[in-house]
């Protein structure tokens, strides 16, 4: 298996949800009522890689999903990624009580 290869293979579950966001970008951009050629410029990218995104394709560089999102004035909601971190705060959580025990 080629470098290239590994690189678009994830896990089923990561591959289910990269489709999903392609769906939701989509659904976003036929809400408006805006052809990809359009979303397209206004992300500086090609209409080809708009597809792609649309199409969950994981060699999409994160770059490229940011530039969609705000050409559909969308970008904000990528501030919620790992807002809400309950492992993260139970972990440190338990730390502080280390630390305050010693």
């Amino acid at each position: 298996m080629s470098k290239a290869t590994r690189s678009v293979l994830l896990p089923r579950r990561l591959a289910n949800l990269l489709n999903t966001v392609g769906e939701q970008i989509r659904a976003a951009r036929l809400r408006r009522n805006l052809p990809i050629a359009l979303i397209a410029e206004r992300a500086q990218c090609s209409h080809v890689t708009v597809g792609k995104i649309e199409k969950g394709d994981p060699t999409v560089s994160m770059g490229a999903y940011l530039r969609v999102l705000y050409a559909l004035q969308l970008a904000d909601d990528i501030g919620k990624i790992a807002q809400d971190d309950p492992l993260g705060r139970e972990q440190q959580d338990l730390e502080l009580r280390k630390r305050a025990s010693r």
